[in-house]
C-alpha cells in the first residue's frame, strides 16, 4: 500500500499563487502515475494534471499554462504550482498515486475574487 501526505493549501487572492506537496510512503517502487484530482462543491472529482516516473505530464485543459505538476522521486513527492489562480480554481485538491489508486486526505484551496 501507498500513503500519501499532503501539504500547502489555504487561503490566496484571485493571480495569486499556491504549491501543493505531496509525499509518498509504503511500496513506492510500485507507483507509475501520481498526479491531482479536485473537486468543488456538487461537482464530479476532476483530474487536474498527472505525471509518470518518466516525467511525462498530462493537465485539465483549463489549467494548462497556469499549472505545473512536478516530481521528485529522490524525495518521493510530487508537487503542483498553482499560478494565476481563479476562483473556480477553489475546491478540494487530492493527490492520488496509481497503480491501486491510493488517495491522500485533501487539502483545501480557495481562491477569492
Amino acid at each position: 500500500q501507498v500513503q500519501l501526505v499532503e501539504s500547502g493549501g489555504g487561503l490566496v487572492q484571485a493571480g495569486g499563487s499556491l504549491t501543493l506537496s505531496c509525499a509518498a510512503s509504503g511500496s513506492i517502487s510500485s507507483i507509475n502515475y501520481m498526479g491531482w484530482f479536485r473537486q468543488a462543491p456538487g461537482n464530479q472529482r476532476e483530474l487536474v494534471a498527472r505525471i509518470t516516473s518518466g516525467g511525462s505530464t498530462n493537465y485539465l485543459y483549463s489549467v494548462k499554462g497556469r499549472f505545473t505538476i512536478s516530481r521528485d522521486n529522490g524525495k518521493n513527492t510530487v508537487y503542483l504550482q498553482m499560478s494565476s489562480l481563479k476562483p473556480e480554481d477553489t475546491a478540494v485538491y487530492y493527490c492520488y498515486a496509481d497503480p491501486g489508486r491510493s488517495w491522500g486526505q485533501g487539502t483545501q484551496v480557495t481562491v477569492s475574487s
